[in-house]
């Protein structure tokens, strides 16, 4: 029971410890998620040649409000993020989440996956991850990616 109540007490201080040492941006500054459909999305990154990252979520997950909170709102990933993919957030359980969900085998939350702009897999990551590992993630999977894929 002790082991339990301090291993829950260290992830909470770990918690509001990573909230406390985040650099808030602007009001609102995040990520640039497409608005529409994930179709629609595959077509947006076929016109503008850029990959697509996908956020898969749930409205329950805390890691995944955590992301949103502190990473996806770091200005060096909103900046790379938004000069090299189409962006696209998607709630596992409603309208077409789990159609994606479905398709890409989402089993936890959060799951980012990166795809090429027909929408084959070229890499994910399972969890919540900082800002600095999240741009690690992007650029391994621009570098990963078939040169048709991306620029």
């Amino acid at each position: 029971m002790r082991k339990t109540v301090t291993l829950g007490l260290l992830m909470a201080f770990a918690i509001l410890s990573i909230s406390a040492t985040h650099k808030s941006p602007e009001a609102g500054e995040s990520i640039n998620f497409f608005k529409g459909s994930y179709k629609d999305a595959l077509v947006e990154a076929k016109k503008e040649n850029k990959l697509v990252f996908i956020d898969a979520y749930t409205s329950w997950c805390g890691p995944c409000k955590l992301l949103k909170q502190n990473t996806f709102t770091d200005k060096s990933v909103i900046e790379y993020f938004n000069e090299h993919f189409i962006n696209v957030s998607v709630d596992c359980e409603k309208g077409e989440g789990p159609t994606l969900a479905s398709k890409y085998n989402v089993n936890h939350y959060p799951t980012l996956i990166i795809t090429d702009k027909d929408g084959k897999r070229i890499t994910f990551t399972v969890g919540y991850i900082q800002p600095d590992d999240l741009l690690g993630f992007g650029k391994y999977g621009v570098e990963k990616a078939p040169a048709s894929a991306s620029l």
